[in-house]
């Protein structure tokens, strides 16, 4: 990138507007689309992110569509605006890295809103993904739990790895961070955050709490992670489990009397035992598949669906707590089996994804379209509306 950076105000989009006129529009013009009233829910934005694309407009997904911006459809983005649009969110050490590594992760502040940014190249050139943060933090208690049981387990827990689960934008972070802060109000203790990039900023309430980014203050997550476990921590959280390292590390330390928060990308929590054995060497899955029936405590898959009433969006949640059968079929690495463990065991507050979507549908929720198309085994949620039972 240029050695001078645009600032974020800088008006260097030109473009028409639908009555006809043209004028040039900033960064700021296009992140203050995030706070447009008619898009505001619970004071919480409907729109979650912002897309940059050479060869096409501005793009906003609402809810989870992706819409082109209205007052700039026609006016197509070139790489010298995209550059230009993002100086100034980015420093000039992150714009060197972006000419060295072709894609970047960043986080950006303004007027008190937060901004996840990774900047990337396609075929036709550079491309940006900016996600807005809510300004606070939600509280655990409206996060979308299908019982208020499993968080407050989960809040009271000393040790054990906790792991949420889910793809992009399915709110792992949110789900995490609404952990950790009802912790910090809570309980006495030191938090340490490993963060690509530092999301949601806490507030020393009753806890300690240091956040530490990846490539700012340390090098990666498994440096990081091998590092904290000499600065007495009481809970840790991982932004993401990326190699094998990293997890060693987390089983280590939850095995150790800490409790340790990360993230996967899997579409289902049977699926996160199965992506941490494929960390390891086939001739260690035995040992690992003994240390995870150990150490994971709880497991949270979740998926983002549009309410019935078009305002915005809820979380369906997929439960798995590590009881004795589910510990039982970790060692075993008889994985298939566990999400009919799940099915059958509501006593202690399990539940799948395809029970919890047959709930939602039933309290009027969520439309029974939208739940059949978020289902991992549609099938399976079919047959849980027909019995009429979760």
């Amino acid at each position: 990138m240029s050695e001078t950076l645009v600032a974020v105000d800088g008006k260097v989009y030109d473009c028409t507007g639908p009555d006809g006129v043209r004028r040039k529009l900033s960064m700021t013009d296009l992140l203050g689309q995030f706070r447009r009233p008619e898009f505001m829910d619970g004071g919480v934005s409907r729109i979650s992110d912002l897309h940059l694309k050479c060869g096409s407009p501005p793009y906003f997904r609402v809810d989870s569509d992706m819409v082109p911006w209205s007052e700039c459809d026609e006016d197509r983005l070139t790489e010298d605006v995209i550059r230009d649009l993002i100086g100034g969110m980015l420093s000039p050490a992150l714009a060197g890295r972006l000419d060295e590594n072709r894609e970047i992760d960043a986080g950006f502040t303004a007027d008190g809103q937060s901004f996840r940014i990774n900047v990337f190249r396609d075929n036709n050139g550079l491309a940006v993904a900016i996600r807005v943060l809510p300004a606070a933090i939600p509280p655990v208690e409206g996060i979308g739990f299908p019982e208020d049981f499993v968080w407050q387990d989960i809040i009271d827990l000393r040790q054990g790895l906790v792991v949420l689960t889910g793809i992009t934008g399915s709110g792992k972070s949110t789900t995490i961070a609404s952990l950790i802060d009802a912790i910090n109000k809570t309980r006495r203790c030191h938090i340490i955050t490993l963060e690509d990039p530092v999301e949601y900023v806490f507030r020393n309430r009753l806890s300690v709490i240091s956040q530490r980014q990846v490539g700012r203050d340390t090098s990666s997550f498994s440096e990081g992670l091998r590092a904290i476990l000499r600065e007495d921590p009481d809970i840790i959280f991982v932004g993401e489990i990326r190699d094998q390292e990293t997890l060693a590390n987390a089983l280590t330390a939850a095995e150790t009397g800490h409790l340790v928060f990360s993230t996967l990308h899997t579409r289902d929590a049977k699926g996160v035992v199965m992506r941490m054995a494929d960390l390891f060497p086939g001739d260690r899955r035995d040992e690992v598949a003994a240390q995870i029936a150990l150490s994971l405590s709880w497991v949270i898959a979740q998926k983002l669906l549009p309410r019935a009433d078009g305002a915005g969006r809820m979380v369906a949640m997929e439960v798995m707590r590590n009881n004795h059968t589910v510990a039982s079929l970790i060692r075993q690495m008889n994985v298939p089996q566990i999400y009919s463990a799940i099915q059958t065991s509501s006593a202690d507050h399990m539940v799948t994804l395809e029970q919890r979507l047959a709930q939602l549908v039933r309290s009027g929720s969520v439309a029974h379209d939208e739940a059949l198309r978020s289902a991992n085994i549609p099938e399976t949620f079919e047959a849980t509306m027909a019995a009429g039972g979760a």
